[in-house]
């Protein structure tokens, strides 16, 4: 993938003083597949396609106030003041992806986390990149403590049992997120698309 240029890129939120510690929900997203789909489709298809999902990322971050924290290899760590609004933005950037032939997993957990710099550590960091990776192709998982703060905001949870993650002793739930109805995945702008 890619680099994402996030050089001049200012999110919604600022991000807290260094050391500070606040609570926040964390998502992560993965490119699945990306060395696969860059040879099916070529170079130059691919890199048109990446910069529309890069265009899209900064859109949909916006929109939900998102902020963009780093950049994952073929994917994006990205925090947000509210969990409904992450997992709104992760299932809308999968779903305007998908469009792009581009399929990505994501993950979501809310927790506290240490700011420094612009970056973000602790444990919470861990246990949402562990979800993601647990996440199977096309789709979001979350934890049971961000599903618990969600409850009631029009996204369907199902369950996906409990799960252990590597460096975390005790075993946590896990939910797949779906939109529950129409209003709950948010289309993107209508814009034309190149279809190669």
């Amino acid at each position: 993938m890619t680099s994402i240029d996030i050089q001049g890129v200012v999110g919604w939120a600022r991000a807290p003083d260094p050391g500070e510690r606040v609570l926040t929900t964390i998502l992560f997203a993965d490119i699945v597949g990306s060395t696969a789909t860059d040879e099916r489709l070529g170079d130059a298809a691919w890199n048109r396609s990446l910069a529309t999902h890069h265009a899209d990322l900064f859109a949909l971050l916006g929109h939900h106030r998102g902020r963009l924290v780093n950049t994952t290899g073929d994917g994006f760590i990205a925090t947000f003041d509210a969990p409904a609004r992450a997992i709104r933005c992760g299932l809308s950037l999968m779903y305007v992806s998908r469009n792009l032939g581009i399929e990505l997993r994501a993950g979501v957990h809310t927790g506290e986390v240490e700011y420094v710099g612009e970056d973000i550590r602790g444990l919470a960091v861990h246990l949402a990149a562990r979800i993601m990776d647990a996440a199977a192709p096309g789709t979001a998982l979350v934890s049971g403590t961000t599903r618990e703060l969600t409850l009631g905001a029009g996204i369907e949870f199902v369950p996906r049992g409990m799960r252990t993650f590597k460096g975390i002793s005790e075993e946590r739930p896990v939910y797949e997120a779906r939109a529950a109805d129409a209003d709950a995945e948010p289309l993107p702008a209508q814009r034309p698309r190149d279809p190669t």
